[in-house]
């Protein structure tokens, strides 16, 4: 881990941050949309990553066609600490799968809001919905970083988009977009904590193809200068 963050100066509070794994399945084997981060980002520079960012606490504010699956949200809950922010971190990774991929999760129908950064939603006649994420893994990136965050990992099928930008997201965070499959997703450049999440979905997929709520949630943090996996 030490080799994919750059350090910084004392200790930093983990900020709330959301990823997501969107997964297409057309194919022989499942494929996962990743992104290149810009060489001048203090974290991860040039790395490839899933769509995901910090957590907007007023995303909790914002109107859904269908909640989280309540096995999953009773997770997120746990780790979030209120129903709130659980809320605002699931729907901060619908967010940024817009944001920086142009994809909107969700159902075709109308949808109201007065935050400029959901604005795409109702230009596109998209409600979001939280119904098709499965809570899939937690992360906190290690003490002494420049940047560090307690990232909660959501996937989700293709098939959740409800539509599909042809110019991509309003913000340029990532360089290019790709679908790789698992082994080459594995093999790309990526971040060591990353590659620990692809083999748990695959691990996941390969029991549950169908992804029903409900399933393992692994934690991966530092404890006492060991990095440790549990089960939340």
């Amino acid at each position: 881990e030490a080799k994919d963050f750059a350090l910084g100066k004392g200790p930093l509070r983990p900020r709330a941050a959301a990823t997501m794994i969107l997964i297409d399945r057309t194919s022989a084997g499942p494929k996962v949309l990743m992104g290149r981060r810009h060489r001048s980002h203090a974290f991860m520079p040039g790395k490839f990553v899933f769509p995901g960012g910090r957590t907007d606490s007023g995303d909790s504010r914002v109107a859904v066609a269908a909640p989280l699956p309540d096995a999953d949200a009773a997770r997120l809950v746990a780790a979030a600490g209120s129903a709130a922010r659980a809320r605002a971190i699931a729907l901060s990774a619908v967010r940024e799968t817009y944001e920086e991929a142009g994809l909107l999760i969700g159902d075709r129908g109308s949808f109201a809001t007065k935050r400029a950064d959901w604005e795409g939603f109702r230009a596109n006649g998209v409600a979001p919905s939280l119904a098709g994420l499965r809570y899939i893994a937690r992360a906190i990136t290690p003490p002494g970083r420049v940047r560090r965050y307690d990232t909660h990992f959501f996937a989700a099928w293709r098939d959740s988009v409800a539509v599909e930008l042809e110019d991509g997201g309003p913000t340029n965070e990532l360089e290019e977009l790709v679908w790789l499959t698992l082994g080459e997703a594995v093999d790309a450049d990526i971040p060591t904590i990353t590659r620990s999440i692809l083999r748990e979905l695959e691990r996941r997929v390969a029991d549950d193809p169908l992804l029903k709520p409900g399933g393992p949630v692994p934690f991966f943090r530092m404890v006492r200068d060991r990095f440790v996996r549990e089960l939340l």
